[in-house]
């Protein structure tokens, strides 16, 4: 029998019925009545094709047939105890895998993990590095993502949607602001960057070193171009921001829910 097939709470009863040997306790156990035990019994039977309990001037008796399958049946439902018990305490773990830009990371991310892990020292996290990482394929609980929203996934905005420019001269180009618009331009066309990098860390840290301008997400500047010397622009409204996110069931635990709100409040 395929195990879409298998009837899964007529089993049920049965293992109840047959540890009471009695419909009207298996019932009070089950929270149903003894007429609807007494249904699924018989369908139960119908559908094995045998006659799992006899009456007796005694009440009632398992058949052998019934008595052959009770054992390997109350190992199956052992099993699934282990299982939900091995999920709930995954749920409940204090393990977070979270996927974010490397630079991210050391600008804003790390203090707050840091922070967190202070204030809960049984917590362990597992970071990954990268913004498009598949949360099913790397088991992730969250991720960090510059984006211009959450899309198919629930997620919550880490700061305001802005730019800011760092550095001067020519621009430098990343993939987040691939070609912006260089004042040397004079035929109307988008020219392309005197230089560019593979990501908005590398971006900024050229900037830094007096390679040019770049335009990179505030949150980000804020964090990396701190302390520094580097000529920082005028901060301007952006299509996107750094959004923490994951799929609906991970965003409902209870232990994902407190790493968010430590990590958004304020």
């Amino acid at each position: 029998m395929k195990r879409t097939h298998l009837p899964l709470n007529a089993l049920r009863v049965f293992d109840a019925a047959a540890r009471h040997l009695s419909f009207t306790r298996a019932a009070d156990e089950l929270a149903v009545t003894p007429a609807a035990v007494g249904q699924q019994i018989r369908a139960l039977e119908d559908l094995l094709g045998v006659v799992l309990f006899r009456r007796t001037s005694k009440g009632l008796e398992l058949t052998d047939e019934a008595g052959s399958g009770l054992a390997a049946l109350r190992t199956g439902f052992l099993h699934f105890e282990d299982a939900v018990q091995a999920m709930q305490a995954g749920q409940s773990s204090h393990v977070y895998t979270i996927a974010a830009p490397r630079e991210f990371f050391a600008a804003w991310l790390a203090p707050r993990l840091a922070a967190f892990r202070a204030a809960n020292p049984q917590v362990r996290y597992i970071v990954v590095d990268g913004e498009l990482t598949d949360f099913t394929e790397a088991n992730l609980d969250l991720a960090v993502r510059w984006t211009d929203g959450p899309g198919d996934l629930e997620g919550l905005a880490l700061g305001a949607a802005e730019w800011v420019e760092l550095g001067r001269g020519d621009w430098i180009g990343w993939p987040g602001d691939p070609a912006p618009e260089s004042e040397a331009a004079s035929d109307g066309e988008e020219s392309q960057p005197a230089i560019q990098v593979a990501d908005a860390g590398q971006a900024v840290a050229a900037a830094l070193s007096g390679l040019g301008r770049v335009r990179v997400p505030a949150l980000l500047a804020e964090g990396l171009a701190a302390g520094t010397s580097v000529e920082v622009g005028p901060v301007t409204p952006c299509r996107r921001a750094y959004w923490l996110v994951a799929p609906l069931p991970q965003w409902r635990q209870k232990k994902v829910k407190e790493l968010v709100a430590a990590l958004t409040e304020g």
